[in-house]
């Protein structure tokens, strides 16, 4: 009977010992086991429109800026365009007929020449037979005159310039305040999703006015830069006549 007892003992042990091992080796083997790779995130893409909502009302006098900028910087280019074409024989041609005594036909020539500097000419023609200095005061005012014509709506772009950023900063200000008006209101609820509406308005804003700024300041300079280029032939062809009226008959 202790015989029985014994070998049954031994038998249980034998399974017990049997069943770890198994338990041991399925353990490991679950531990080797690759884990399964986690999903990738997937990017949320956020488009020009939807940026721009976010920037709020302060958004609608920045592209209305934006607008009126690309507008005046187009039609002022055209402008001038036309206004630097220069005919080299003009003055040529105007030289010949003062010299032959005949201003009706320079007058005329200045009449057909659709130039800033033609009409510089045709007032001083208009005025031969005064004292110099009131031809030569005559064309500076009419040349002062054809200036103020190219800087037409230049006021709008350095409006623009300055402006537009400053709305920028508004929309910082106003973005800031609501963000701390609803991180306020939540309580200790707070959570970044609270402000996020806030700081949202508060850079696209930012972003915006500075980019729309800074466009129109590099226009505004540009047409600046090709007024001060016609300019410079205006007073060309001013000196060159007042040095032809100067010539000894």
């Amino acid at each position: 009977m202790l015989t029985l007892f014994a070998s049954l003992q031994t038998q249980t042990v034998d399974v017990t010992a049997d069943t770890a091992a198994t338990i041991v080796e399925t353990v490991a083997d679950v531990a080797a086991a690759p884990l399964p790779a986690a999903p990738a995130p997937v990017a949320e893409t956020l488009s020009f429109w939807e940026l721009c909502l976010k920037g709020g009302f302060i958004m609608i006098p920045i592209a209305l800026l934006l607008l009126v900028s690309i507008y005046v910087f187009v039609e002022r280019c055209l402008v001038l365009r036309h206004a630097a074409k220069d005919d080299e024989t003009f003055m040529k041609r105007i030289k010949d007929y003062i010299l032959d005594g005949d201003p009706e036909s320079a007058q005329t020539l200045c009449n057909r020449t659709d130039a800033p500097y033609a009409r510089l000419i045709s007032k001083g023609i208009s005025r031969l037979g005064r004292p110099m200095n009131d031809v030569l005061v005559t064309i500076e005012n009419t040349g002062n005159i054809e200036v103020a014509r190219l800087g037409k709506r230049l006021p709008w772009l350095a409006t623009t310039a300055a402006g537009a950023p400053m709305l920028g900063f508004l929309g910082t200000v106003w973005g800031m305040v609501q963000a701390f008006y609803n991180l306020a209101k939540a309580g200790s609820s707070a959570n970044i999703d609270v402000l996020a509406g806030g700081i949202y308005t508060a850079l696209v804003t930012t972003v915006a006015g500075l980019i729309v700024g800074i466009v129109a300041l590099f226009a505004y300079n540009y047409l600046v830069a090709r007024i001060n280029g016609v300019m410079n032939s205006m007073e060309q062809k001013t000196m060159e006549f007042m040095d032809l009226l100067n010539e000894p008959a």
